[in-house]
């Protein structure tokens, strides 16, 4: 059975000895940040703050900030097995005959049971306020020295897409300006920022209704930063995650549906003519992003539990706990990449790359130029497409050894013959772009050269001790006295 809600994961948390609560009045002004950072890179628990000060409403952070955590989010030993049943839902062949057709019924009625479902009411509504709220009330981060002000970090966005009224679900922080409006930090590649440019070329002016969501249970809140296609209900696949569907209920005051088990929802919208400045950010590269002019959201209704608990996180210098997040996203989606790149045996990205800088990827090579074909292919795929720095590797490299990648790969490559360039987007974040949004990007051809890709010279063989001698040292290992 999947968690009900936030505090059920919260509950589970602590049973496994992996949430600390926090009874000291702390300030949510940098000094959560501090206590977080610290405890995070000392691979700490979950924190529960139950006394932020300037706020009656608790906070917790670090929620999914270890491997450990993860799979207890996911309800896995490991994160593999969540692959494994994606793989297993892509390995659909055509039906030949009326028993392949009755073989794919299971699978399909699978998907069916994980479609969203629309509930009357939810704990979410248990308050409605319309009047005399404030956003000030509860518990927002200022996380780091330089930052603009407060930062609402891990809300779920919805939107709708106006020309076909498709669910959009992102993460996207939410700068506060004052008691009752917030910056909308929507890149400009991000599905949210699509709707809002849509709606402003069909409309010209008027608004777009939005809703913010804060807290749920663990996976739910994982649905705004899941790389899938923008025709793909995220709460969908929140279901097919979490085992059963996600219970959406109706806004008080707009057409949109929110997480029914949601902690905290903000109801508002979007003036598509109206902009201002946002950030500085203390960001997941370690840099603080630069300010910008971004679309402000007005909260018009904040629905909530009786009790609420406000759900945050930090980015930083990594690594932090988008970290965890990111590393579990990237093994959850290998077999897709695998569906469509065969060739593809492992891929990683180390917490230094934050993601987007540097993707290492090992291939079963079979035809020449096979690594500069796979470059290419990534660079095409979604959020892929602002890696900066693309290593290819042969299939024999474990490229989760990074001592092994950069040894084998420095060893492997001539600098001229097997680096590429190509220009195109990048993340809106990189502060190192020629111009937002737009810039260079590098593959690395790591793999061996072979003749038909022009290298006549002969490739040596790597180092290995032979088999009999290991064997027969392993054997003597014990009489003298080296210790393990």
């Amino acid at each position: 059975m999947a968690y009900k809600d936030l505090r059920e994961f919260i509950r589970k948390l602590e049973k496994e000895g992996e949430l600390k609560r926090i009874t000291a009045e702390i300030d949510p002004v940098l000094e959560i940040t501090e206590i977080t950072d610290r405890v995070t890179r000392a691979g700490g628990p979950a924190l529960l703050f139950e006394r932020p000060k300037g706020s009656r409403i608790p906070l917790l952070i670090n929620m999914l900030g270890s491997e450990r955590r993860m799979n207890l989010a996911l309800e896995v030993q490991h994160v593999d097995e969540v692959a494994a049943r994606i793989k297993s839902l892509l390995d659909f062949q055509s039906p030949q005959g009326l028993l392949d057709k009755l073989k794919m019924l299971p699978k399909l009625a699978e998907l069916g049971a994980f479609f969203p479902k629309t509930v009357k009411g939810g704990a979410c509504k248990e308050v409605i306020r319309k009047e005399g709220f404030s956003l000030l009330e509860f518990p927002i981060l200022k996380c780091w020295p330089q930052d603009a002000g407060r930062f609402i970090t891990w809300p779920l966005v919805i939107t709708k897409n106006p020309e076909t009224g498709k669910r959009n679900v992102g993460v996207y922080r939410m700068q506060v300006f004052n008691e009752r409006t917030t910056a909308m930090h929507w890149q400009t590649q991000k599905h949210g920022a699509d709707h809002f440019r849509r709606a402003r070329a069909k409309a010209g002016e008027g608004k777009i209704e939005v809703a913010a969501a804060i807290g749920a249970d663990p996976i739910t809140c994982l649905a705004g930063v899941l790389p899938i296609p923008p025709d793909l209900d995220e709460m969908m696949f929140a279901g097919f995650l979490r085992g059963e569907p996600v219970e959406m209920v109706p806004c008080a005051t707009c057409s949109l549906e929110v997480p029914a088990n949601a902690e905290i929802v903000l109801e508002g919208y979007v003036d598509l003519n109206e902009f201002r400045t946002e950030g500085p950010f203390g960001d997941h590269t370690g840099f603080y992003s630069l300010e910008g002019e971004y679309p402000v959201f007005h909260v018009t209704c904040i629905t909530h539990r009786r009790d609420p608990i406000y759900l945050t996180t930090i980015v930083g210098p990594p690594p932090q706990e988008d970290f965890f997040m990111g590393h579990a996203i990237e093994r959850i989606f290998l077999p897709v990449m695998k569906m469509q790149y065969p060739e593809i045996v492992d891929i990683a990205m180390p917490a230094e790359g934050i993601f987007h800088n540097l993707m290492i990827v090992a291939i079963r090579k079979s035809y020449p130029g096979q690594a500069r074909k796979i470059m290419n292919a990534i660079w095409s795929l979604g959020q892929a497409m602002f890696t900066k720095v693309l290593v290819v590797v042969d299939h024999d490299v474990n490229v989760q050894s990074f001592r092994e990648v950069v040894w084998k790969a420095l060893c492997t490559i001539d600098p001229e013959r097997d680096v590429q360039m190509m220009l195109g987007p990048v993340d809106t974040l990189d502060h190192a772009a020629r111009i937002q949004d737009f810039g260079s990007k590098m593959g690395i051809d790591a793999t061996r050269k072979w003749a038909s890709e022009g290298f006549t010279r002969p490739w040596p063989d790597e180092i290995v001790m032979d088999r009999t001698t290991k064997a027969k040292i392993d054997a003597l290992w014990g009489s003298l006295g080296l210790g393990r």
